[in-house]
């Protein structure tokens, strides 16, 4: 072709350009999407354009048949960059793309079955039905957030609740699909924060002024959907520590005496009460109730909120603990 001949116009919003030949559409051979990839050698096209350097970027293989494909860059530590590439409902089964960029990219109800996707960088990928049936994903990037998490967020922001929810719902079902696959997989650590996040989206498509969605952000904060028994750990040290707060200021009655913040007393003697309205708080969320102490007044009313509180944190410890190990 001469050199007069008009480059692809692609352009992505990185500052990429496309500097292959155009053809009468303006787009060359790759990125033009009207385009269909179904050539009987597309796969030894596709793996020879990629490894002699040719422009991976937003190239257009919508349902195309790339089955067992090997697009990892060997010998070199970076992988292909499929940024921006759409390969919606393309044949990816026993694909090998161990280490490839396909973030903003579209894997949009594509076959990734046996594919191989080790390390792969998914950020603001869609990943929306994806077929991930024996997909190996150890140590995927998939980012803070989904693209349709991002988008949902801006529509809440804007007012959009229809749009909003649609892409929360879309969201949950990425989520929900990739936790499947990582439980199926063994990789449960993995599909914790998969059902974390599942979770999250189901809330935010719910009412804001519900029940519903303020109980399940209490879950949240209070163990991470059963995913964080730390939390809990927390949890149950901040509310000690408060009640013995409560207690040294509304007051505890031990060896006769009433124990509690006098400014009169010492530094030191005020401590020691407080050392034991902390005893006390610790007796009394565990439900141990030795009864050397008793609360007065006031502390009646903490005592039993806290013994309450403290029986059923305890046994919700117990049960996201238990469910933690025995994966």
């Amino acid at each position: 072709m001469a050199d007069t001949d008009p480059l692809c116009r692609y352009h992505d919003e990185d500052g990429f350009c496309c500097e292959n030949y155009a053809g009468d559409s303006g787009w060359c051979y790759w990125h033009d999407s009207e385009i269909s990839k179904d050539d009987d050698d597309i796969v030894d096209k596709l793996q020879d354009y990629a490894r002699n350097g040719g422009f991976t970027r937003g190239i257009s293989l919508k349902h195309a048949d790339l089955s067992g494909i090997d697009l990892v860059n060997h010998h070199h530590k970076q992988g292909f960059d499929f940024s921006y590439a759409d390969f919606y409902r393309a044949n990816l089964t026993k694909a090998h793309l161990f280490n490839i960029n396909l973030s903003h990219a579209s894997l949009m109800k594509a076959n990734l079955t046996e594919t191989n996707l080790h390390c792969a960088n998914l950020h603001e990928c869609n990943l929306l039905g994806i077929k991930w049936q024996s997909a190996k994903i150890k140590n995927i990037q998939i980012g803070q957030h989904l693209k349709q998490e991002r988008q949902g967020r801006r529509a809440k922001d804007n007012n959009d609740t229809v749009r909003a929810h649609d892409l929360f719902e879309q969201s949950e079902e990425i989520y929900r699909d990739m936790r499947k696959h990582a439980e199926r997989e063994g990789l449960f650590k993995i599909a914790g924060g998969f059902l974390k996040k599942e979770l999250t989206m189901r809330r935010y498509q719910m009412p804001k002024p519900s029940l519903a969605r303020t109980m399940s952000k209490i879950v949240d904060l209070f163990c991470g959907y059963g995913e964080e028994p730390i939390r809990v750990v927390n949890f149950s040290i901040v509310l000690i520590v408060i009640c013995a707060l409560l207690y040294f200021f509304t007051g505890i009655r031990f060896d006769g005496e009433n124990h509690y913040f006098q400014a009169q007393f010492g530094a030191g003697q005020n401590l020691q009460h407080f050392l034991t309205c902390l005893y006390y708080s610790v007796v009394t969320f565990t439900t141990l109730g030795y009864g050397d102490i008793t609360p007065i007044g006031i502390s009646r009313f903490v005592a039993a909120f806290e013994a309450f509180t403290g029986s059923f944190t305890i046994a919700l410890f117990v049960v996201v603990f238990v469910k933690k190990m025995t994966r």
